[in-house]
Parts: C-alpha cells; sequence; structure tokens
C-alpha cells in the first residue's frame, strides 16, 4: 500500500526506492506480501512483478478483492460475483500468475457489514478456487459470523482486520482465528496513515533499546500464535527496522505495561 502515490493513489514517488523495497524484503526473508490492484491502481501489482518476477517457489503474494479504485481515487466497493471474478482476473494479469496464492474478499467494513450476508460473493470465489485459479481465500473486514459462514462454503485460511496496540476491538476475532488455526492479519498494525502515538509505549522503547515501531510490531507476534503483520513501507530504512521486530522478545511486564494501551 505505502509502495504507491500518496494515499495508496498514482505511482510511486520514487520507483528505484520501491522497487529496492520489494528486493531487500525477499532477499531478508519475507515470504508474505500483501497487495491489490487497487493501490495505485494495478502500479503495486506491476512494481511487484517487476521487481520479483519469476516469484521465489515460498513467496505468497496475497491479494485483495470487492473494492474497485476510480480516477479519481475514490474507493467504490464492489462485491458482485460476476465483478470479483473479474477482479481476480484482473490480479492475474498484474501479478503476471497463472494462479493466485491468496485472495481476500475485502468487505466494506465491520461496522458497515456487521449483519450482511458474504455467501452469494464468496461462492463466486470458492468457484475460482475450484477451477484452479485461486489456492487459498481470505476475509478482510468482516464478523467471526461471517467467518462461520464462507468457512461452510469453502475454507477460509486467513481473516484481514483492523487490529494493533491500540485499537483492539478485534481480540474476540484474534483468538477465536488461533482456535482455528487461521491466520490472523492486522492490517494499519503501526497505525496506518496515522502512525501510532503514546508516551507509554515510547518510554517502554526506550527502555528495551528499541524504536516505537519494533515494540509495537514485536507486541502483535506474541499476541496470537496465528498472527501475521504487515507493515507498510516505502523505505529501506524503514523495512530493516520493521523486520528487526522479529528478534525482540518481550518480557511479560512489558506486554503487560503495551496491554494498557488501548484507544
Amino acid at each position: 500500500m505505502q509502495l504507491a502515490g500518496p494515499n495508496a493513489f498514482g505511482p510511486p514517488r520514487d520507483h528505484d526506492a520501491a522497487v529496492a523495497v520489494l528486493r531487500g524484503a525477499v532477499d531478508r526473508g519475507v515470504t508474505h506480501i500483501d497487495t491489490s490492484d487497487y493501490y495505485g491502481p494495478v502500479s503495486v501489482n506491476r512494481l511487484i512483478r517487476e521487481a520479483l518476477h519469476p516469484y521465489a517457489d515460498d513467496l505468497v503474494i496475497a491479494t485483495k478483492v470487492g473494492s474497485r479504485r476510480m480516477i479519481d481515487g475514490r474507493w467504490v466497493q464492489s462485491l458482485h460475483p460476476e465483478d470479483l471474478k473479474a477482479q481476480v482476473h484482473d490480479n492475474l494479469r498484474s501479478l503476471g500468475v497463472d494462479a493466485l496464492e491468496l485472495v481476500n474478499m475485502r468487505t466494506g467494513g465491520v461496522e458497515e457489514n456487521r449483519e450482511e450476508s458474504l455467501a452469494e460473493s464468496f461462492t463466486a470465489l470458492a468457484e475460482l478456487r475450484e477451477q484452479g485459479l485461486i489456492k487459498h481465500l481470505g476475509l478482510s473486514g468482516v464478523t467471526i459470523n461471517q467467518v462461520r459462514e464462507a468457512r461452510s462454503i469453502a475454507p477460509v485460511v486467513a481473516v484481514q482486520n483492523l487490529y494493533n496496540l491500540a485499537k483492539r476491538a478485534e481480540d474476540p476475532m484474534v483468538d477465536f482465528c488461533a482456535a482455528q488455526n487461521i491466520a490472523f492479519v492486522g492490517y494499519f498494525p503501526l497505525g496506518g496513515f496515522s502512525p501510532l502515538q503514546s508516551d507509554e509505549l515510547s518510554a517502554l522503547a526506550d527502555r528495551l533499546g528499541a524504536t516505537e515501531r519494533q515494540v509495537a510490531l514485536a507486541w502483535l507476534l506474541q499476541r496470537s500464535p496465528t498472527m501475521a503483520v504487515i507493515p507498510g513501507t516505502s523505505s529501506v530504512a524503514h523495512l530493516r527496522e520493521n523486520l528487526a521486530a522479529a528478534d525482540l522478545t518481550l518480557p511479560a511486564d512489558a506486554v503487560a505495561e503495551l496491554d494498557r494501551i488501548a484507544g
């Protein structure tokens, strides 16, 4: 998302830097890249293809469908079955693959769709999975009941909802996913376009000799055994900083202190 222009719209400010971030991530062992054809739109998927194709066998490129990006920058939800299928084919072309490793169906968000059935839309993607165009299916912006409904149609391997140190409304979903061995991928793990800010977080990071970003990511990684994190970055320096969080083990007292931070 951060590899596109401002607000995930338009081409990157620095094309070569964006390519360097992608190649640097894979060179440093990253095996999960989160993208979508609506970032840019299209430009980020084309960057991924330019930088990384042919893709390593262990690289999971997860994409999302369920929205379209208009030429004026607006996001428009698009969950009609036929358009979802068209979006899958758009991603296949832009990424240059015969099958997509993981496709997350993105709804408008948990609050907007709390009681809405996703069966018709998810069935369309399940059909493409049966055809071999999608290997695995996930959901984004959903409730536990919607995950249960989707699992009655096809396996769900990942759930991607808003979750970070300060925003924890999805605590029940995190625990549900862990119990069901489903990956939970919290989007905006560092707060998104409004970075996490907390005096307590800053003080704790100083004591641990780490950065606020690293502590926030380490907390997520220790929160659940099925947690995956997708911090966005447009620079190699931030990439290195984020990856170092995987080597940071937070002591119990630090976790308890962080658990008291919530917005």
